[in-house]
């Protein structure tokens, strides 16, 4: 016969058994479906042939002509006529949203994606990438209207290649620092409208700015972070001189400082923007916390209201209590006395008053001991919180004078 110890194993087994059937046994969540369906997805989109799918390219010549126009070429051609892998050209599909700015260096050319260009430059062409089915953007014709003519001015020192990345990096740092004048005028006047007055519309519009502020800092720092890692490697560096490698010229690993100057020219723009996003990334918080701290206040105003009219309604609910119970309950004859009236008026009178008195006294006590706890037995006026925000707001902006 089992012992108790066998048994229970058994009945634990059999539990177990019987969870694991009622688990297969149970509908597949929504969540769980959805995942599904986004891996099918996938799957399906990687499994089809990358080597056949379309690009769409603009090519220009050596001497800066367009020589095609939004051809279409597979990615195998293009791939095996530049010596590319077929991960190269991955990274500049611009149907892949959120991709991260970078510059690969190649055995015969280096590609570069960041922003809205995606490019291939050699030492005699240049491919700009566009997706199969969009439409070009006016961004990318004056891009592409700035890279011919620095393509065809071949008195600046440069050699073809570095042209072409200098109209790239331009085009880039130029697009930045366009959407900087636009973001800091959108910010800038609403700081403005928010010192004058506040409102749930304002709020709104600050948040929704905040989030575009915050994007377009990780878009700055990203592209900061693509030239500087260029710029770290010097095996890059020197690999990027197409020209000279086409023409058998041997280069040292460190001479490298026509590009390495113009690099480091563009990644301090780039910083600059960096910054300025940083400073009013800290503008609109320190307006934030202003308006959190003004908004506390008259909170902490409209609830010592509030308790004001409580304890005089108190004070008036004493006095009625003891004129219900005078004028109700007792019969003592005093009201056929003249001055019993007043008399009693007066007690319930004083009596009211003493007890809305004493109950605003302890209010104000229990308010001083808060705020001198808070802020040294130092009340802070509306008037006194505004001049704060505007202070600090001139303290925290880059053209404001603390001093002053």
């Amino acid at each position: 016969m089992p012992g108790p110890l066998s048994r229970l194993s058994n009945l634990r087994l059999f539990w177990r058994k019987k969870d694991q059937t009622y688990r297969t046994t149970l509908p597949p969540s929504d969540e769980e479906s959805a995942r599904d369906q986004i891996l099918e997805r996938a799957l399906k989109g990687r499994s089809s042939s990358a080597q056949n799918l379309l690009m769409r390219c603009t090519v220009l010549d050596s001497s800066g002509n367009v020589s095609q126009t939004s051809g279409e070429f597979k990615k195998s051609d293009l791939s095996t006529q530049h010596s590319l892998h077929p991960r190269d050209l991955r990274k500049i599909d611009s149907r892949i949203p959120n991709l991260v700015p970078t510059i690969l260096v190649r055995k015969e050319a280096f590609l570069v994606n960041i922003l809205h260009i995606r490019a291939l430059v050699k030492a005699d062409t240049v491919i700009l990438f566009d997706s199969y089915g969009s439409t070009d953007s006016r961004l990318h014709s004056v891009f592409l209207y700035h890279l011919e003519h620095n393509l065809k001015t071949k008195g600046a020192g440069l050699p073809y290649e570095f042209r072409a990345l200098e109209s790239i990096l331009l085009s880039v740092s130029s697009a930045l620092e366009a959407e900087m004048v636009l973001i800091r005028h959108l910010v800038g006047g609403l700081l403005s409208e928010l010192e004058d007055d506040i409102d749930r519309d304002k709020f709104k519009r600050l948040l929704h700015y905040s989030r575009r502020l915050s994007n377009f800092q990780n878009r700055a720092k990203l592209v900061q972070l693509a030239i500087e890692e260029v710029l770290e490697q010097d095996e890059d560096l020197a690999a990027m001189y197409l020209t000279d490698k086409k023409q058998s010229v041997l280069r040292k690993l460190n001479e490298h400082d026509d590009l390495e100057v113009l690099l480091e020219s563009f990644a301090k723009q780039v910083e600059e923007i960096a910054n300025e996003s940083d400073n009013m990334i800290s503008n609109v918080q320190s307006t934030q916390e202003i308006v959190e701290l003004i908004l506390d206040s008259n909170r902490n105003a409209l609830l010592a209201l509030d308790l004001k009219v409580s304890i005089i309604t108190m004070g008036l609910g004493a006095g009625a209590l003891g004129v219900g119970a005078f004028g109700m309950n007792l019969q003592n004859h005093l009201e056929d006395n003249s001055v019993a009236f007043i008399a009693a008026t007066g007690v319930v009178i004083s009596f009211t008053v003493a007890v809305t008195v004493m109950g605003l006294r302890i209010l104000s006590k229990i308010r001083r001991v808060g705020l001198g706890s808070a802020q040294g037995n130092s009340v802070t006026s509306g008037k006194q919180m505004g001049m704060l925000a505007r202070l600090r707001y001139r303290a925290n902006s880059p053209e404001g004078n603390w001093h002053s």
